[in-house]
């Protein structure tokens, strides 16, 4: 009978060490070391060349279905789940939710052939261009990526929103929290609140949008960093931030599908939702190199409301009001002493919306006036018609009328 025998080259050098134990140029004991095989699977071998010939080295599952694998309703069932809910994951967030809402469990590798072999795409990753790798730092804190992520997060449910995505550099631990847009006070209470979790980091990593960075002086994020002692970067494009980029576009994949499945449609239960399941979770599958050490500096001794603010200075005029917004505050006589007229004081706006004015690191107390503060004048004294000085001027002008008239006469 003839034919072609597919043999991998495993299997045909087998057959050719087999071939010399048949020839008497090998012992049995000699070619079991170098196949890495035991003397009682060389008889097999020998035994199934004698009765099968050529083929009786070939494996006998070749071209059949594995023993250990799923069958073809299981993978039907799979599929089906698949297209009715979830049809927009990638294999490996797939597999991630069949184990945890489904108690169904499939490797990466098999869910990702099964979807090709059903010519879906969703699972083929993008080309990129290479880039050259840059080594993580060594400590956490070091240095923290931070970026906002403008993206259609509750998918219609609700109003687009920005992501605040803090990523540390060294161990990819993320903070975040949703946002109306990236404005100064969301980033400023974002920032606030990772310095309470974990500390102040060492440096942080930005892009160059206006609210890290002014034109010519420094804007409040800058303002507070510098404050806190905190070294600013400013990347000079997106592929710099590959980290935080890299994270923004898993967020964007993982994140919106939790929302999903919650039924979250507002910031608000998004932002419970964060801080309740998603970072923790997620910290736990992506964090890595969690034994480094914390070079995060201690928030004691910073007076953290008075730096995570809106700061400003204003000159004193001269009746001891400051022009602010278009309107007017008057500073009032109190335990601090006042600046002199010319002099400047310090306005904070707490991210609260309280005023507070400083005068050398001492707090002043203050008035908001409704109006504009008017001009103080000068009270007119009449003088009354029989004044002695009313009849010298009196006297003084006959005298001169008089000596007019002796001239011209």
């Amino acid at each position: 009978m003839k034919g072609v025998l597919t043999m991998s080259l495993k299997e045909f050098d087998r057959l050719q060490v087999v071939n010399k134990i048949e020839e008497k140029k090998l012992k049995v004991k000699e070619a079991s070391e170098l196949l890495k095989l035991s003397e009682r699977q060389l008889y097999r071998l020998l035994k199934r060349k004698k009765e099968e010939g050529t083929k009786g080295i070939i494996h006998k599952l070749r071209g059949k279905e594995s023993n250990n694998g799923y069958t073809e309703a299981f993978r039907k069932k799979v599929l089906d789940l698949y297209k009715k809910e979830y049809w927009d994951y990638g294999p490996t967030l797939f597999t991630e939710v069949l184990i945890k809402y489904h108690n169904i469990s499939i490797s990466n590798e098999t869910a990702r052939k099964w979807l090709r072999n059903e010519s879906i795409t969703t699972c083929i990753r993008k080309k990129r261009p290479h880039r050259k790798k840059r080594e993580r730092r060594s400590c956490f804190g070091e240095l923290l990526q931070f970026d906002g992520s403008h993206h259609d997060w509750f998918e219609g449910r609700g109003a687009e929103c920005c992501l605040l995505n803090c990523v540390d550099d060294a161990t990819g631990r993320v903070y975040l929290k949703f946002a109306i847009s990236e404005n100064t006070q969301d980033v400023l209470q974002t920032i606030w609140e990772y310095v309470n979790t974990y500390g102040i980091p060492r440096s942080i990593y930005t892009d160059r949008f206006s609210v890290y960075k002014g034109e010519g002086s420094l804007t409040d994020f800058g303002r507070a960093m510098k404050e806190l002692g905190t070294e600013l970067i400013f990347a000079k494009s997106p592929q710099a931030k590959g980290r935080v980029e890299r994270f923004n576009r898993t967020l964007q994949d993982r994140l919106v599908k939790g929302l999903r499945r919650e039924g979250i449609s507002n910031i608000a239960d998004a932002n419970k939702y964060l801080q309740k399941v998603f970072i923790r979770s997620f910290n736990e599958r992506f964090a890595v190199n969690l034994d480094v050490a914390d070079a995060h500096k201690s928030v004691e001794g910073y007076d953290l409301q008075n730096i995570f603010c809106y700061k400003t200075t204003r000159k004193v005029r001269n009746d001891y009001t400051i022009n602010l917004a278009g309107g007017y505050i008057q500073l009032l006589t109190g335990y601090s002493p006042l600046p002199i007229p010319t002099q400047s004081v310090t306005v904070c706006q707490w991210l609260n919306n309280q005023k507070h004015i400083y005068f050398n690191e001492k707090e002043l107390d203050f008035k908001v006036l409704k109006d504009k503060p008017g001009k103080k004048g000068y009270k007119l004294h009449h003088v009354p018609k029989d004044h002695p000085w009313r009849k010298w001027n009196q006297k003084l002008k006959a005298d001169r009328k008089r000596n007019y008239l002796l001239t011209l006469g």
